[in-house]
């Protein structure tokens, strides 16, 4: 939905295109690259999240299936939320990619909602959720910018 059917129809509606954004080369063709190396890092980052989700977790991103355990492997080690992470540098990519406007409009209006979404519902039924575990893995683990080095206390008395 966030990442192909509103950029779809935001493209659509506005027609506002213009890639490589007007700059000659080889500005474009960087311009180019970034966009397609930004939606690539995006994909693989949402898979592997969604692979970590089904295996370390036991469970899936739908509400009536969500993960059984805390799940700080892989990606997680680094920064809490990298799964958001992903879908953000897809849509800017998208928006890179395109030289369009508006589609970078709707990659900051993305990143606010989920900047008010995710501290204020996610994060307290995580909490509920997984109590202690939780809470230590917040103070140690930041939920944007990712750490340089892997975190590695064990939760759940599985040892990462």
């Amino acid at each position: 939905m966030a990442m192909i059917l509103i950029p779809g129809l935001i493209t659509w509606q506005t027609g506002q295109v213009n890639p490589g954004w007007s700059l000659a080369s080889p500005w474009n063709e960087a311009l180019y690259i970034s966009g397609l190396g930004l939606i690539l890092a995006g994909l693989i980052l949402i898979v592997k999240t969604i692979a970590l989700f089904m295996t370390a977790g036991r469970g899936t991103l739908a509400p009536w299936d969500p993960t059984q355990k805390l799940v700080v492997r892989g990606v997680y080690r680094h920064v809490r939320n990298p799964m958001i992470s992903g879908v953000f540098a897809v849509l800017l990519g998208e928006a890179v990619l395109l030289g369009s406007r508006p589609l970078f409009r709707w990659f900051l209006l993305f990143v606010l909602i989920n900047a008010v979404y995710i501290p204020l519902s996610e994060e307290p039924g995580l909490r509920r959720r997984f109590g202690a575990d939780y809470e230590r893995y917040t103070k140690n683990v930041p939920r944007w910018i990712p750490r340089l080095r892997p975190w590695n206390e064990p939760v759940n008395g599985d040892n990462r």
